[in-house]
């Protein structure tokens, strides 16, 4: 009889060990890297939602230069080069991080603070804003949703401080803005908007702040 008990004993005992492991299925690795959701997950940070990031990127935002505001001539975008998008790296190890400020003549730092920030891969579609919008200060229609596939965004603290961790290796217009009243001499809040260029290799840290004098 008590082997007979022992034996049931061990059955269950089994039974219940196999039951555990397989409790959980695998997450399949074979989730394409062109799905937004995944891209999502990588890049989200508290203060933001998929819907809003091309829409209140500084790729659309009508927002000053620090010298004058957007010009109201309009210009159309190229089309979306999917093929320069398709081989681009989407995973990496690098760091890029800096503060993002405003210097008066002074030499005075107005830091950017609790601002979004962005790494834009450097591409024709890309350059094209870059030129034509940031430097040109032409008004550009909606960028193309499927931009927000590559975006990388982060936000900077309280004192401007900011870092992108885990860079694929490339080119990027790295962007933000700063909002500035009566520091900078205006009568009224202004988002000014700063653009650079930035190159990474591997797993670099890079040290790149983003400022402008007004």
């Amino acid at each position: 009889m008590l082997k007979n008990i022992f034996m049931v004993t061990m059955v269950l005992v089994s039974i219940s060990f196999l039951t555990g492991c397989v409790g959980q299925p695998k997450v399949s690795d074979s989730k394409s890297n062109g799905d937004s959701g995944t891209l999502w997950a990588e890049n989200k940070n508290v203060d933001a939602d998929e819907n809003d990031n091309v829409d209140v990127s500084d790729l659309d935002k009508e927002v000053t230069t620090g010298d004058g505001t957007i010009a109201g001539e309009s210009m159309a975008r190229i089309p979306f080069p999917v093929g320069e998008y398709s081989q681009l790296a989407r995973t990496g190890k690098g760091t890029i991080q800096g503060t993002i400020y405003l210097q008066d003549a002074y030499g005075t730092k107005i830091a950017g603070e609790k601002r979004r920030l962005y790494l834009n891969p450097v591409t024709s579609y890309s350059k094209q804003w870059y030129e034509k919008s940031y430097l040109g200060g032409y008004k550009m229609g909606k960028a193309d949703s499927r931009l927000f596939n590559y975006l990388k965004f982060t936000s900077s603290d309280e004192n401007g401080a900011f870092a992108f961790y885990g860079v694929p290796s490339g080119r990027y217009y790295l962007i933000g803005t700063v909002n500035c009243a009566a520091k900078c001499g205006y009568g009224e809040n202004r988002n000014i908007r700063i653009a650079t260029e930035v190159f990474i290799n591997g797993n670099q840290v890079i040290e790149q702040d983003l400022s402008k004098g007004i």
